[in-house]
């Protein structure tokens, strides 16, 4: 077994860890280090998500790596939402082509053995609000998640929808009306003001009035 193999078991509990990290693991020069973790990959023992950023191989850990929490390593600021986080809270089937998050930054995609990852570019005031903190047990991981109401306003945005009513999630989306009717006034006031875009704010404009929140 490779040498940061060995240490990564002992270190990096969720299965994740940074070239950075590894760097303060070992005392050894920058070429050394790169030999290291290059030989750890080509034994098949880490996976190279993205530049930086490695993962010990499924087989190594007691409980498979989580994909949503390697989501805001991968690149970040950013919290899953859209399809993903719809997925996640039972609104919609779970999509499987892509994790799908939302961040300030430039829109990307990054495509690694765990997955494909896409951050899509939704310019708001407070990135955070409406997003709440997912702790799971198993393997003990945390992440960031839309809540429905944000997640709904971001696929709107990046898909370019002119929803102005309940209507297109019923159709389109093929949201049940249970799900619907668990939004609350307070949703609705939390994003209040914190999208740029009109088309998002007609859309939640329009879907409060028929919802009477």
């Amino acid at each position: 077994m490779q040498q940061i193999t060995e240490l990564a078991l002992s270190r990096a509990p969720w299965g994740f860890f940074t070239r950075a990290e590894t760097g303060v693991w070992l005392e050894v020069s920058t070429a050394a280090l790169d030999a290291l973790l290059k030989r750890a990959v080509q034994a098949g023992e880490i996976l190279r998500i993205r530049r930086g950023l490695f993962c010990l191989k499924p087989h190594y850990l007691a409980a498979p790596p989580n994909p949503l929490a390697l989501a805001q390593l991968v690149y970040g600021p950013s919290y899953l939402s859209a399809e993903t986080a719809l997925g996640w809270h039972g609104w919609i089937p779970e999509a499987v082509q892509a994790i799908v998050s939302t961040g300030l930054g430039r829109s990307r995609e990054f495509v690694s053995p765990l997955g494909t990852y896409s951050f899509q570019r939704v310019p708001q005031k407070s990135l955070m609000s409406g997003v709440q903190r997912i702790r799971e047990d198993v393997p003990h991981v945390s992440f960031l998640m839309a809540r429905p109401l944000k997640a709904l306003a971001d696929y709107v945005y990046t898909h370019h929808c002119d929803w102005r009513s309940a209507a297109p999630l019923r159709g389109s989306l093929r949201i049940e009306d249970d799900s619907l009717a668990s939004l609350s006034s307070a949703d609705f006031d939390e994003l209040e003001g914190q999208y740029r875009s009109g088309r998002v704010c007609r859309f939640l404009t329009g879907l409060r009035r028929d919802l009477q929140l």
